[in-house]
């Protein structure tokens, strides 16, 4: 079992944060599009960006501050306008953002961390921003988390929120965060927004190291439609308010610090995933015996990623050919004698042999399992970003401990990985035809 537990709070469960939310005008839907975590210390700082060569403003701000400087005091994030693909003119507007908040909260610019989520090419409202930001810091509050978490959302159905807590030197020690995503979700970085906080005390980096393994296991294994964004960041800042003593190399403590800080990102992850644009359940895909981690994560998010497995799921059809199609394209030598394909607790295919299963009760297995990831509350989500506007009609709230498991074997390695993703429905395909007309 984890040595943690769940914990309320997000990004101001730990020592020494703050967040807040508000409506500063920058969605016409009237509803909260400004955020800021805020640290009453100065905070080591690491981030992950988009691998993408067309970049947001605030990415490359991102990566400049955090060349210069490993730490940070607070984020402000952005919904509405995602100040990508804007030219000069979009450096100019973030670094207003971050001299404004800076004035602020009476800090210097250079410990400001910014992202930004919307409409590409289309520059941030910056009267409408500039104007909220004192808004914003008043609203500041230890249990600001959750409105947070809302004003960073586009066309997501729910926050996506979590906080553990652990002990450490016998001192208590908690892990955060907060993120958003729903479409252009690729495991090509970070894919989407997220934003961890810690009240461990870490070295700057081993807390990069950590970041970018959890990264990898976590948001970079998850796909909702192989779309990439220009935006995708996922910053975490490491204060130290815990009073624990400072992890300089890797140990027990560490590892601990670390496991922590990836089941925060997988939850958040797999939260993305379930909430995909139109999707009906969460997929789980497991790979084993491969030769190395590499080589099973290669199948594993080929695997989730391939729109023929995933409109398979959708319309529940058993179909393993799919997958073992998926797996043999993955770019992962194996032998396809040693292929073993297992569908809930249905085996479909044994040594490189499809073997016989009661078909109709496995189609009855996807149904339960979309069933299943959802409760029961409905609502009607409209969500506007400028020219966008998309309803979607779906649940409240997600549950993500009932993901159709798809399990590959490919022989005796020690490889292994998972990765998550949704079903491919006909409402993605409206949602993203409707983007912006």
């Amino acid at each position: 079992m984890a040595d943690w537990k769940e914990i309320p709070g997000g990004v101001t469960a730990p020592r020494g944060y703050q967040a807040a939310g508000i409506a500063a005008g920058l969605k016409p839907s009237g509803l909260p599009d400004l955020a800021v975590i805020f640290s009453e210390v100065e905070a080591i700082a690491a981030g992950v960006f988009t691998t993408s060569q067309v970049k947001a403003a605030c990415v490359d701000y991102c990566r400049q501050r955090l060349q210069g400087k490993h730490s940070a005091r607070a984020i402000l994030c952005n919904a509405g306008q995602a100040n990508a693909g804007t030219g000069e003119q979009g450096w100019l507007d973030a670094e207003l953002s971050a001299k404004v908040l800076g004035e602020t909260l009476s800090i210097s610019p250079e410990l400001i961390l910014l992202a930004s989520t919307g409409v590409i090419g289309q520059r941030i409202r910056m009267n409408a921003l500039t104007a909220g930001i004192p808004k914003l810091v008043a609203e500041l509050s230890p249990t600001g988390s959750d409105a947070a978490a809302q004003a960073i959302i586009t066309t997501d159905l729910v926050t996506k929120s979590i906080a553990l807590e652990t002990k450490i030197h016998d001192k208590i020690v908690r892990v955060g965060g907060i993120a958003k995503g729903s479409g252009m979700i690729h495991p090509d970085m970070a894919t989407m927004l997220a934003f961890v906080t810690t009240d461990a005390a870490v070295s700057p980096q081993l807390w990069q190291q950590m970041l970018s393994r959890a990264a990898d296991r976590s948001f970079n294994a998850i796909t909702v439609d192989g779309d990439t964004s220009t935006n995708d960041c996922l910053i975490a800042l490491a204060n130290g308010q815990s009073r624990t003593p400072a992890i300089t190399q890797m140990g027990a403590e560490a590892e601990k610090l670390e496991a922590m800080l990836t089941a925060v990102c997988q939850h958040l992850a797999k939260a993305i995933a379930r909430d995909g644009e139109g999707a009906t359940c969460l997929i789980e895909v497991r790979v084993s015996g491969a030769p190395d981690e590499l080589s099973a994560r290669k199948i594993a998010k080929t695997i989730v990623g391939s729109s023929l497995v995933k409109s398979a799921t959708f319309g529940r059809d058993p179909n393993w050919g799919r997958i073992a199609a998926a797996a043999g394209r993955a770019g992962a030598p194996f032998e396809q004698d040693n292929l073993r394909i297992q569908l809930g607790e249905f085996l479909l295919m044994e040594n490189g042999n499809p073997l016989d299963f009661d078909r109709k009760a496995a189609s009855t297995y996807l149904e339960q399992a979309a069933v299943n990831s959802v409760a029961s509350e409905n609502l009607l989500a409209t969500e506007m970003s400028n020219d966008l506007v998309v309803d979607r009609s779906k649940t409240k709230t997600q549950r993500l401990d009932n993901p159709v498991v798809i399990a590959v074997n490919i022989g005796n390695g020690n490889g292994s990985s998972v990765a998550w993703g949704c079903d491919l429905s006909y409402d993605y395909v409206k949602i993203n035809a409707e983007y912006t007309t």
